[in-house]
């Protein structure tokens, strides 16, 4: 192996080195049951990751507007707790929050397809943290989800 396959493997992750290593991991969501792809297969990080931003966008300009009136110390926590909020409605409701809509996503209970409201507070809460959000296993799911037996899936 030369420096550039090890340092390929490495940008790639454990994943694609695993793989590389005859390792055979199938693809995310197939543990789960879930399609390869289409509607109801696992939602990809880029996503994800636009969903959270509209979603975090939209409350820091609820917060910015509506209730700190400029004031931008405040602002931040404001905007937290707002996305806290609509965390726990939307998704223990509809399953979806705006951004999450807006890019096509869902969270889905692993065994019931609905979300309670609990698993969603208790979801929502971990993603504020961030930390558990952060942590992904093979899959592709955050701690946040596997801890409150979720998956967020395309629509």
């Amino acid at each position: 192996m030369d420096n550039r396959q090890a340092v390929g493997s490495w940008l790639s992750g454990p994943r694609a080195a695993m793989e590389d290593a005859g390792a055979d991991l199938g693809y995310r969501g197939e543990r789960l049951g879930l399609p390869e792809d289409g509607p109801g297969s696992i939602a990809r990080p880029g996503r994800r990751l636009g969903a959270v931003a509209v979603d975090w966008a939209l409350c820091m300009l609820i917060a910015y507007g509506l209730i700190t009136h400029g004031y931008e110390q405040a602002t931040g926590n404001w905007g937290l707790l707002i996305f806290f909020l609509l965390g726990v409605l939307t998704v223990g409701t509809v399953g979806c929050t705006p951004g999450k809509r807006l890019f096509g996503l869902r969270v889905v209970a692993l065994r019931t397809g609905g979300v309670q409201p609990l698993r969603a507070l208790l979801r929502t809460v971990l993603l504020c943290v961030a930390l558990p959000a952060l942590i992904w296993d093979r899959d592709g799911r955050g701690l946040h989800d596997r801890l409150a037996g979720t998956v967020e899936v395309r629509m």
